[in-house]
């Protein structure tokens, strides 16, 4: 009897005394996710530099925790659910590809760039980015995707004479091309966070500073908002001079823009200071005892 006990011992199903002896439970994997770099990403995925940043504005590639010191990182998960996509990479190349000018998103039009350049005047196309030549003339860029789809989709805008609205805009020397960019630049950045700071930091981040300090006197609060301001667009120059021309961009200026920009930040302000468990949190301690923004 002893010699059968101890059989079954030895084969993990039974103690000697005859009861059943319990499984080891596996170890939890408590390894950190692996996190990879931008540029290794890119490579990884097969993209080049700036088909990767546009990826990742555009949401196609969602960056994981960011680094001590603040630069993106991906996960290898991240990575295989891109791979896993139907039509990669070819269908994701096609998603970022972008086309710079009048001539050339004339030509992905099908039209011609005085037409092209009439229709993006006008609101009727947004630009996804810009990059500034060497004559510190803006050159907007387009999704290549997105100009052959309003041309399957408005066949009767790229040919005939223009709308009296159009005409009435051309006339006052209109253009809002950088208004309609900043309403996609915002859009995007405030799609990538849930935090409330974070999000009226974006906000913030394209009013002129006088507006900034009107709606928040609280120079803790602008702290946490400027600490929190996403950094430039992909492209945005270096030199000092062409970064001079581009920052006019990053900033509302039409008065009823502002008052769009204002008045989101007001209410994204309320949210946030109602709420503790968030990004400013780890700021002073407000009249009420709670943690406040710093």
């Amino acid at each position: 009897m002893k010699v059968q006990a101890l059989e079954r011992a030895s084969a993990g199903r039974e103690t000697p005394e005859g009861v059943r002896a319990e499984q080891p439970l596996p170890e939890p994997d408590a390894r950190p996710p692996e996190l990879l770099s931008g540029p290794r990403a890119a490579g990884e995925l097969g993209l080049r530099r700036g088909e990767f940043a546009r990826a990742v504005q555009l949401g196609l590639v969602r960056p994981g925790p960011r680094a001590a010191g603040g630069a993106a990182r991906f996960t290898r998960a991240e990575l295989d659910r891109v791979r896993a996509a139907e039509g990669y990479p070819q269908a994701l190349r096609e998603r970022v590809e972008t086309v710079a000018g009048a001539d050339a998103g004339a030509r992905a039009l099908g039209t011609g760039p005085s037409r092209f350049t009439r229709l993006a005047r006008c609101g009727h196309l947004t630009p996804v980015g810009y990059r500034i030549n060497r004559y510190r003339a803006v050159v907007w860029l387009y999704l290549a995707a997105e100009l052959r789809e309003f041309a399957a989709r408005e066949p009767g805008m790229l040919s005939g004479v223009a709308p009296p609205e159009d005409r009435e805009m051309l006339e006052a020397k209109a253009d809002l091309r950088p208004r309609r960019w900043r309403g996609r630049h915002v859009g995007l950045l405030l799609r990538r966070t849930a935090d409330p700071w974070e999000r009226a930091a974006v906000l913030a981040s394209v009013l002129p500073e006088q507006q900034v300090r009107q709606a928040v006197p609280d120079p803790a609060e602008r702290i946490v908002l400027a600490a929190l301001a996403p950094p430039p667009p992909y492209g945005h120059p270096q030199v000092p001079a062409a970064a001079a021309v581009a920052g006019r961009l990053l900033l509302a200026e039409p008065p009823d823009e502002v008052h769009w920009y204002r008045t989101s930040l007001d209410f994204a302000l309320t949210g946030a200071r109602g709420r503790r468990n968030s990004t400013g949190e780890r700021g002073q301690s407000n009249s009420t005892g709670e943690r406040g923004p710093t």
